[in-house]
């Protein structure tokens, strides 16, 4: 890599600067496929360049000379050495055009140099590039998209192309394309290909390649005017009679001025560095329209070539290479289904300028939830698209430069068919991303200031502002949906701790106040709790505000099975059955006490229910499937029943939950119509095809869409889901046919170990109506559970809400005022702007300074939310951005949301269900309590004891 950068400059001054700079002409060039496959009329997308094979074969042969220079000799470059290669002949344009049509050609050769060693090799039959840098390769791709007559090639060269790089430029490039297209090509076996761009040769330092006919080629008759094909079928009369010979020479890099590295625009002159022969290409004798000739030739089709595969002796070197690198990956995978493109109509765009600040301006005077339903829903897809373009924030460690890489391996074709254990290969592109290890991202810049970790202290914030001093219920709920949202945030999100006393967070106590760290621990003046282990990129943040996931960032239902191989498997029936591991319809239990299960930490009745019964789910589609289809292996059984239980949750968490915590009409609409499309009525389709064309469906029906940055969960995603006010102190256990109460228990009494013999003696049913009777807490100040904030985990006492503020801190999420307005909203000034609640604003001042301190959660609890939520308009904006996001995202809930992966019983099992249905599969007998008009999440019919039994019960 030294080596390399001595020869390099980057675009923008940097590395990463070139980076981004080249991620936004790699979209460019993305729609350059689509646009082109669009105007021919094509059936699939072709490569963006290089689109019609000529030839493609596997049985090549490159031996190295004898008298290889010296200094030559590098890595696979040895005297004698011989190697298998695949040779893939081709016209140069993105369209499959006739042969005869004026165009460069090129060849790309795969040399099969050991078991894991691979170099490809790519020529153009042109010494030079059109263009001298990436941007211009891309201006002169998108000018020249879908230009298939002569008048349009005129107004692409003459009028859009100089628009767009400028006139000189405009000139210098179709001078070269004329050159370069003008000689009419005979046979590609008698054309000469330069690789155009520099690689690095070893100790040789940078040369430029080049394969050449052999001196002794027969020659070929005039091209045809008519035959489409007629270099193909020359090519297989040629190969017919004898072999195919190149030779393959290098040019040696002499100085910046004759031999450039970031020009490919410049021509390496023989004059200035002679070219050397180093080894001779072999494509043997052979039928090439043999069906054995034919199937090699698809299989080389869908191959991805790319001059990164490769080793760092033979680094490619200067701008257009390292653009290569990303542009030929993107290419390839949207071209094989691997990566998708969404595009914007038009009128959309046009439209959605001024519809943006049309609904900017009025949120001044009117906040979206005041407005009229269909306006507000207006309003939302409008904050959306805002929220889209400016809070996404990619965090993940790219390559820059980039590197050389082995050739991929094929997918394995399972996974097209199953989620992976650890959420790699949800978008088949980038395997990792989104997977058990990805960063955490961001939807705001973060603001990571060590010296406000303990401004103003943690502990005082939270005696005066969350400490509960009386239970606030939330009416409308009830405790399953606080069960059910940890039971989800258990799925998507989980930062790894340090082990217990090997790296802690110290956090001062207020003078007079002293803390137990440990179960019967000494009292001291400081709390301490594990940190968080941080990310530390290459060169790195000093100290890390970068975080990964220890779950994916999917949605998966990785809580039930597991997120890796190990667990998955440990938690399925012996013999690798498809169903998991039951004992009497419960969970088994872990020699802790806990049950064993995808996610056992924080553990309590709420989570024990929700697992339960998604377990003994997943169970009954297991036996729906093998009874709808007996040919069907243990394993396809298993994950297939994996894939409807997890997009029954998204469901449930979309179209149920959600809807029930944000109770109004504006949200249950749109909240449907992320799920199934908007309600059919004109005005509301009519507005979503002015402005946003992708709503009119589902978005189960739209393709993965990542938007402006790479797929993950954020930070701040995990600030606003801090929902701990939901869990009441204290249970009351009822029985579900009298109405009698059981126990009353604290929360103590019935977390942890504790949890999973009550749901044993009482039931699920009677768990489940217990749960689905009584009231969670409000999500607001002076709220949050007492149990809490003296709760004992891995061998420590936290307070959890002091854990966290600081973690929201240490993690640079901004504050509220900061929040906020990252968010679009305007920013407070005063104190009483935030809650309308005097003795709120007293505490609030006694604590802060200014309203510029006050802490996020802190923030997000004391707003007076609109009417009908669960939680602020702030929150919820985090919500409208990533709701969708983790359903747009997903594969799985896109384009592969379809019968031949799910099944078509495990579709119509998804379309048919939803909580209630779930609950009654398992508990029948809680038919007559369940709500009629409502959710599950909402509040159940209580059931009146009756006079003849004691108050008690009895259990």
């Amino acid at each position: 890599m030294h080596e390399a950068r001595q020869y390099e400059r980057y675009v923008g001054g940097s590395p990463e600067t070139e980076r981004l700079h080249t991620e936004r002409l790699v979209h460019d060039l993305m729609r350059v496929q689509i646009k082109v496959r669009k105007r021919s009329g094509a059936a699939d997308i072709a490569r963006t360049f290089h689109a019609k094979a000529v030839l493609g074969v596997e049985n090549a042969r490159l031996t190295f000379h004898d008298e290889l220079p010296g200094d030559l000799r590098a890595g696979f470059a040895r005297p004698g050495a011989e190697y298998p290669v695949i040779v893939r002949l081709s016209n140069a344009s993105g369209a499959r055009r006739p042969d005869f049509s004026p165009d460069l050609r090129g060849a790309a050769l795969r040399v099969q140099t050991g078991p894991d060693e691979a170099h490809d090799l790519l020529m153009t039959s042109f010494p030079v590039s059109h263009a001298r840098t990436a941007y211009e390769f891309v201006a002169f791709a998108k000018a020249m998209a879908g230009a298939d007559s002569m008048p349009r090639k005129a107004f692409a060269l003459f009028v859009k192309l100089p628009l767009t790089v400028g006139r000189p430029t405009a000139a210098r490039m179709r001078r070269n394309v004329h050159a370069g297209t003008r000689h009419k090509v005979r046979s590609l076996a008698l054309e000469t290909y330069w690789s155009r761009g520099a690689v690095l040769w070893g100790a040789a330092g940078p040369v430029r390649f080049l394969l050449r006919p052999a001196p002794d080629a027969s020659p070929a008759p005039s091209p045809s005017r008519t035959d489409p094909d007629h270099l193909r079928h020359e090519l297989a009369r040629r190969l017919g009679a004898a072999d195919i010979i190149f030779e393959l020479c290098v040019q040696r890099y002499v100085d910046s001025g004759r031999t450039p590295i970031e020009d490919g625009a410049v021509e390496w002159k023989e004059s200035d560095t002679p070219v050397i022969p180093v080894a001779t290409l072999t494509i043997p004798r052979q039928d090439v329209d043999a069906a054995t000739a034919r199937a090699t030739a698809s299989r080389i089709e869908q191959l991805a070539f790319n001059p990164w595969n490769t080793t760092e002796d033979f680094r490619p070197l200067g701008n257009l290479n390292r653009a290569r690198k990303a542009a030929y990956e993107a290419s390839s995978a949207l071209r094989l289904g691997h990566r998708f493109v969404t595009e914007e109509p038009r009128r959309n765009a046009v439209l959605g300028v001024p519809l943006r600040a049309g609904f900017r301006a009025l949120n001044r005077f009117v906040p979206w939830h005041r407005l009229p339903t269909r306006l507000g829903l207006l309003n939302l897809v409008a904050l959306r698209q805002v929220l889209r373009r400016d809070n996404l924030i990619d965090t993940e460690i790219h390559q820059a430069p980039p590197e050389t890489q082995p050739v991929p391996a094929p997918i394995d074709e399972r996974l097209r068919l199953e989620r992976s254990y650890d959420g790699t290969y949800n978008d088949l592109s980038v395997p990792k991303m989104g997977a058990v290890g990805a960063t955490f991202g961001r939807n705001l810049p973060p603001v990571f200031r060590p010296d406000l970790f303990d401004s103003p202290n943690p502990v005082t914030v939270s005696k005066r502002l969350l400490h509960r001093d009386a239970f606030i219920p939330a009416r409308s709920l009830n405790i399953l949906a606080a069960a059910w949202i940890q039971f989800q945030v258990h799925d998507w999100v989980n930062h790894r701790r340090y082990p217990t006393g090997t790296k802690s967070v110290e956090v001062p106590l207020p003078p007079g106040v002293t803390w137990r760290n440990s179960p019967g621990g000494p009292l001291e003046n400081v709390m301490r709790f594990a940190e968080n282990q941080g990310v530390h990129p290459p060169g790195g943040l000093a100290p890390p505000a970068l975080f990964a996931d220890v779950a994916s960032h999917w949605w998966d239902g990785s809580e039930v099975y597991g997120g890796d191989r190990q667990i998955a498997m440990s938690l399925r029936e012996p013999g690798g059955g498809a169903a998991l591991r039951l004992e009497d319809g419960h969970l088994p239990l872990g020699p802790d006490g806990i049950p064993l299960t995808g996610f056992r930490e924080s553990w309590w009745l709420g989570l024990s229910v929700m697992h339960t019964v998604f377990a003994r789910e997943h169970n009954a589609v297991c036996e729906a499937l093998r009874q709808e289809y007996p040919h069907l292996d243990q394993n396809r059984v298993y994950h297939t029943a994996r894939l409807v239980v997890s997009a029954l949750i998204a469901k449930i968490h979309t179209v149920e939950w959600t809807p029930a915590i944000l109770a109004t009409e504006a949200i249950e609409i749109g909240l449907r119509t992320n799920w199934q499309g908007p309600p059919k009525n004109w005005l509301t389709q009519l507005g979503l095809w002015l402005f946003e064309a992708h709503s009119l469906t589902g978005i189960p029906e739209t393709l993965p869409d990542h938007h402006a940055a790479p797929y993950s969960l954020t930070e701040d995603f995990v600030t606003v889901y801090r929902m701990h006010p939901l869990i009441p102190d204290d249970f009351e256990i009822v029985d579900h046919r009298f109405g009698h109460r059981i126990d009353t228990l604290d929360f103590n009494a019935v977390q942890g170990a504790a949890a999973e013999p009550l749901i044993r003696k009482t039931g699920l049913a009677n768990a489940l109506y217990s749960l689905g009777t009584a009231h969670p807490g409000a999500i607001t100040l002076n709220n949050y559970p007492r149990a809490l904030q003296a709760f004992e985990r891995d061998g420590e006492v936290i307070d959890l809400s002091v854990v966290d503020l600081v973690r929201t801190r240490r993690r640079g999420v901004p504050r509220y005022n900061d929040f906020r307005s990252g968010l679009h909203k305007p920013r407070i000034r005063r104190f009483e702007e935030l809650s309308s609640d005097p003795e709120t604003v007293a505490r609030l001042k006694d604590v802060y300074r200014t309203v510029d301190e006050i802490d996020t959660m802190v923030g997000l609890f004391a707003e007076n939310p609109p009417k009908g939520f669960g939680f602020s308009d702030t929150a919820f904006r985090i919500f409208i951005l990533m709701a969708s996001r983790r359903l747009q995202s997903d594969r799985f809930l896109t384009v592969d949301f379809r019968p031949e992966v799910y099944t078509p019983l495990g579709m119509d099992w998804i379309e048919r269900n939803g909580m209630t249905s779930v609950l009654l599969r398992h508990c029948p007998e809680l038919a007559s309590l369940l709500p009629r008009t409502a959710s599950a999440f909402a509040p159940w019919r209580p059931v009146l004891p009756t006079r003849n039994n004691s108050e008690d019960g009895g259990g």
